[in-house]
């Protein structure tokens, strides 16, 4: 089945139009699923002014769908998955906003971190919304320690989810690699991994000096000892007044 944005039966007035061409001004006609268009006056070739590319901004299967995107649009793509990860996580945890919110805190970080340190940002964003996923699933099965089983049960659920999106293979196996080794970084672990390791650690600090704070001194020597970047060993500094 044909989608139906792309149907020319449901197309309303205004679905064909002309546009002005920004080179020699002559006008140019669009049909609304034109992606471009050349200028058969001048021969300037210029992307469609009024498309809205909707789903085809993030979905691997957009060029079998409408056909070639601007590499303007191609650009987007990894923006709006991250955006709509971020959606599916909180969906997935309804109503428990703790773990929403611990998620959100790490994505932030991590978009700090990842930044400075030039990590690669749809796999450290999208890992940072998704590491702890599994949270629910671990408790539920109630096997051996959350902390370590949710590495477990993560991947699963995180890739089901990115894999519904749309994600390419690549991405979607870094994250889940990160999911399942994000408490217990490995000797070899990637840029991305640690990117993901402090953001986490600076949240889970942060939820451990509310209820248990330490003094200046031993918080110093964790910020020292326990980060993986210099970015988020900077960043814990800061967040602490270090």
């Amino acid at each position: 089945m044909k989608c139906p944005g792309q149907d020319i039966r449901y197309w309303k007035p205004g679905a064909v139009f002309d546009v002005k061409c920004p080179e020699c001004g002559k006008d140019v006609e669009f049909f609304k699923d034109d992606t471009t268009r050349k200028c058969r006056n001048c021969g300037h070739k210029f992307i469609n002014p009024k498309m809205d590319f909707g789903c085809a901004a993030y979905c691997q299967y957009a060029e079998q769908c409408i056909g070639d995107l601007p590499s303007a649009y191609k650009a987007q793509r990894e923006e709006m998955l991250k955006e709509r990860i971020a959606v599916e996580m909180k969906k997935y945890f309804k109503k428990d906003f703790k773990q929403i919110g611990h998620a959100m805190r790490v994505a932030r970080y991590t978009e700090r971190i990842g930044k400075g340190e030039g990590g690669n940002m749809a796999v450290v964003l999208a890992a940072a919304y998704l590491h702890d996923i599994g949270i629910h699933e671990a408790k539920r099965i109630k096997a051996g320690s959350v902390a370590e089983n949710h590495e477990k049960t993560g991947p699963p659920i995180a890739k089901s989810i990115m894999t519904e999106l749309g994600a390419n293979k690549e991405l979607i196996e870094e994250v889940c690699d990160i999911i399942a080794h994000h408490h217990h970084p490995p000797s070899d672990a990637s840029l991305n991994f640690k990117i993901i390791y402090d953001a986490d650690l600076i949240v889970n600090l942060e939820e451990k000096q509310k209820k248990n704070p330490v003094d200046n001194e031993r918080l110093a020597e964790v910020i020292e000892k326990s980060f993986l970047t210099e970015t988020g060993r900077k960043e814990a500094r800061n967040v602490f007044g270090q």
